[in-house]
């Protein structure tokens, strides 16, 4: 029974300490006395640590949703300029068909005829 006393002395270093966890109260807590016992002081360099740590863990937490929405608008347009692509290429496809652009050159009265036959190649003697 007598190493069980002794177990708690260990980590309370004086009576004076042990009496402050007894005589802690609501009352003490809401006021700030808490605060300058000396168990409680000893211990505020682990609390300011703690108090960093949130505000690190905090702030990229925020700074990761701001890139998440990013990605999520970049992702929006690629995809809308993507189907403008697709979009551009088939009208162009549709517009460079030889009976669109005979179509257009008689338009435009540019007296151009569509060729009757074929083309030849030529061949050049050095």
């Amino acid at each position: 029974m007598n190493w069980r006393k002794n177990k708690f002395t260990d980590f309370i270093q004086s009576k004076e300490e042990f009496g402050e966890i007894k005589s802690v109260s609501f009352r003490d807590i809401i006021n700030g006395r808490i605060f300058t016992r000396t168990m409680v002081t000893k211990q505020m360099p682990f609390f300011i640590y703690l108090a960093f740590m949130g505000f690190l863990y905090i702030g990229n937490h925020y700074k990761m949703e701001e890139l998440m929405r990013n990605v999520a608008t970049l992702n929006k347009d690629l995809k809308e300029l993507r189907y403008e692509a697709i979009t551009t290429s088939s009208e162009l496809m549709y517009m460079s068909k030889q009976s669109e652009v005979l179509k257009k050159v008689r338009a435009n009265n540019l007296n151009l005829e569509e060729l009757t036959e074929p083309p030849r190649k030529l061949k050049v003697r050095k």
